[in-house]
């Protein structure tokens, strides 16, 4: 589910679960076990990307479809564990978001240091609100320090996907690169600043993501039982499955 490449002592990990790197729990496991692993091994910096043209589809709903209650409130606290592995990372991690980034492959990338993305006709955005789902404040409150409060909630009240340039102009990614250069452009990102004074460069950064890492501190405001109220709800429910149908005839 994860290809691990490691370029001296930056490692890239590349989510390999076709057909659209969908967000399981099985590949959610597997990411934080290996981001993890990467921090332990010694890495200094750690690159995410995807296939070229896709980084992940998001969610794995029709999967998440067949999960009880249980499991899904053990899925949704597992997904807020890699996120907090993200956050809380001591080395700067970088999203290269080369392709098509929706939901889930939007959030994972915010909580990196640096997102560069694949220029072109590519869309990302938290568009929960369209299949009636409501962004955790957790996360909502994670894009709000990246883009700004305003900007955060109309994107998120709307649940519009945005091409790549819209998110380049709003702040939700740092840089555009063809497709097949996103990698590329991120070990860039990375060599420059692991050329700076380690010690100097890395509390800067601790310091300066304290009011994201701040945001774990508290695991009641993951919201986990709200959201699974939620995602069980009839009308989330016939939504869910009618993006589910549409997703099915598009393939057939």
């Amino acid at each position: 589910m994860l290809e691990v490449e490691k370029n001296g002592e930056i490692h890239l990990l590349r989510l390999q679960r076709p057909p659209v790197n969908a967000l399981n729990p099985e590949l959610i496991g597997a990411f934080r076990q290996q981001l993890e692993s990467s921090i332990n091994d010694g890495a200094g910096g750690i690159i995410i990307t995807g296939r070229e043209g896709l980084f992940s589809a998001g969610l794995d709903v029709p999967a998440l479809l067949q999960l009880d209650r249980d499991g899904m409130s053990r899925f949704w606290q597992e997904f807020f564990g890699l996120l907090e592995c993200l956050a809380r990372s001591p080395i700067p991690t970088v999203a290269a978001l080369s392709g098509h980034s929706p939901a889930g492959g939007t959030v994972i990338s915010l909580y990196c240091d640096y997102r560069v993305m694949a220029a072109g006709d590519y869309k990302l955005g938290l568009n929960e609100v369209q299949v009636g789902l409501v962004v955790p404040q957790v996360i909502q409150n994670t894009l709000a320090r990246l883009i700004g409060p305003h900007a955060a909630e109309r994107h998120m009240v709307t649940g519009d996907m945005i091409s790549a340039d819209k998110a380049l102009g709003l702040g939700m990614v740092d840089e555009l690169a063809e497709a097949d250069q996103v990698v590329a452009a991120a070990t860039r990102w990375l060599e420059r600043h692991l050329a700076l004074p380690r010690q100097a460069m890395l509390e800067t950064r601790r310091l300066a993501r304290g009011n994201l890492t701040e945001m774990f501190d508290d695991a009641s405001a993951f919201g986990v039982e709200r959201f699974v109220n939620l995602w069980f709800a009839e009308h989330t429910q016939q939504a869910l499955h009618a993006m589910v149908a549409r997703l099915g005839k598009k393939k057939g």
